[in-house]
């Protein structure tokens, strides 16, 4: 469809293998789906958690944030070892990681073991974050790079959205996700090993796409570079395409490295690896993740049964993948700047009547919360506005300016920081949540992050400056 939609939408240069593009692209966000059915199976598996390890509240919450540690340290070795050999080569390693953490996570005794298997998979995760947008910016024309990059955030949609089916139907047919299922085994264990199918088909699919053209510049393989601009320009755009690549590195061609990202001038880190750091951690402290990793304890926790809690996941989890074709259709008319902006208004406006509806919470007979019918359809709705806000804009948006905002020379490095900054925010507001959750309360939770989505509108306004339509080359920091 992807294919379809992006020839017939596009004009195409005459000797660009356009269709050649899309599919190697497609290959890249299958990385992308396992990040996000890897961040949602988790989801539908809490329960599971604390019946087999017998775990509280700070043991779940460390078991489910786990993954975050694996995730951090993936995104910044992933950038930094993708200038050293090649962003196709982290992405199979990621694969390969992907498929050891499935069986591992399902296959658990112990809480140590399920933790371990997770880190696996955090590695993968953060790896297959940083590099598969990086991958996608860099064998993709300018003119519609946002809307292929865009694609990625489809693809974490789509993987979340499958986690989260997977986990209904697994559920519904064991009778709860603690009850056994095929194999005499837990429902929860399975939601862990239907990942072994896409990250067996990542792998294989890895195998027959090239490598960045521009990665292979920079480590001064001109003719290998010129053989893969050929297959995606053509002859005479490969060669005018390889000059400008050859051009943007020619006073400073060492191999990359980390103290690139200081300033020789004045010994500062520039202010562009700033930014990234700033975008990467305003998409975490919105609070986005405490929907994909608690949706179901959420809604549980103030009423709603653990199927109809599931299913709740499933709807928000299409909505944001409409949600992300929105931004497919505007990233490269618009821009990304003011798909940002707009997020980030959505956004505030929106959690903070999720935060209204919470604080307007009573207590049922057992002592738990429960909203009165007006104030769980406003929260149910507004809770479901936020997701759509946040897959329009910051969702595809941060990934997709990470990906293309960093001069040729320090894109890995900048990767491999900004990437850091992600994931280390993501295990923060996850790791705190129960015990917000605890604290303060829903209301006080959600009204941080509101707080958070307030201050990010003043951040783009003053430091995010567009990328739309600049070729790579033309990327300053």
């Amino acid at each position: 469809m992807n294919n379809v939609v992006l020839e017939n939408a596009l004009p195409a240069k005459r000797e660009e293998n356009t269709r050649f593009i899309v599919q190697i692209s497609c290959v890249a966000t299958l990385g992308g789906f396992l990040f996000g059915f890897d961040s949602g199976v988790i989801n539908g598996t809490v329960e599971g958690l604390k019946t087999a390890f017998q775990s509280n509240d700070t043991q779940i919450g460390f078991e489910v944030a786990s993954v975050l540690l694996g995730c951090a340290l993936g995104a910044f070795f992933a950038g930094r070892e993708a200038d050293r050999w090649g962003r196709r080569s982290v992405l199979i390693i990621s694969s390969v990681l992907f498929l050891l953490s499935a069986l591992g996570a399902g296959a658990a005794s112990t809480a140590t073991l399920f933790v371990a298997a997770r880190i696996l998979g955090g590695l993968a995760v953060g790896a297959a974050s940083v590099i598969a947008p990086a991958y996608i910016a860099e064998v993709a024309p300018a003119r519609y790079r946002g809307r292929l990059a865009t694609v990625q955030q489809i693809a974490i949609i789509s993987g979340l959205f499958c986690a989260f089916l997977s986990n209904f139907l697994l559920a519904k047919a064991a009778g709860a996700s603690t009850d056994a299922l095929w194999l005499n085994q837990a429902a929860w264990r399975w939601m862990f090993w239907m990942q072994v199918l896409p990250s067996s088909l990542f792998f294989v699919s890895l195998l027959f796409i090239p490598e960045s053209p521009r990665y292979l510049v920079v480590r001064k393989r001109d003719s290998d570079a010129a053989n893969v601009l050929s297959r995606l320009y053509g002859e005479s755009e490969a060669k005018s395409k390889l000059i400008d690549i050859r051009s943007s590195l020619a006073q400073d061609r060492h191999r990359p490295r980390l103290s690139d990202l200081l300033d020789k001038a004045s010994g500062k880190v520039r202010p562009i690896v700033w930014v990234g750091i700033g975008l990467a951690t305003f998409q975490q402290l919105v609070g986005i993740n405490v929907v994909f990793y608690y949706g179901a304890v959420l809604w549980q926790a103030v009423g709603f049964s653990e199927n109809d809690a599931l299913l709740i996941n499933v709807i928000s989890g299409a909505l944001s993948i409409g949600a992300c074709l929105v931004a497919v259709m505007l990233i490269d008319r618009i821009g990304r700047k003011p798909l940002l902006w707009v997020g980030s208004l959505g956004m505030a406006i929106t959690l903070t009547l999720v935060a209204f509806a919470f604080a307007n919470a009573g207590l049922d007979a057992s002592g738990k919360l429960a909203l009165s019918h007006n104030m769980g359809m406003l929260a149910l709705i507004a809770a479901n506005a936020y997701v759509i806000f946040f897959n329009m804009s910051w969702g595809p948006v941060m990934w997709v300016m990470l990906g293309e905002m960093f001069p040729n020379q320090i894109r890995g490095s900048g990767l491999a920081v900004a990437g850091a900054a992600q994931w280390t925010s993501n295990f923060a507001i996850t790791v705190t949540f129960p015990i917000l959750l605890a604290g303060i309360g829903l209301a006080g939770a959600y009204g941080l992050y509101a707080a958070a989505a307030v201050i990010s509108l003043f951040f783009v306004q003053r430091y995010v400056h567009e990328t739309r339509g600049k070729e790579l080359e033309e990327m300053e920091g």
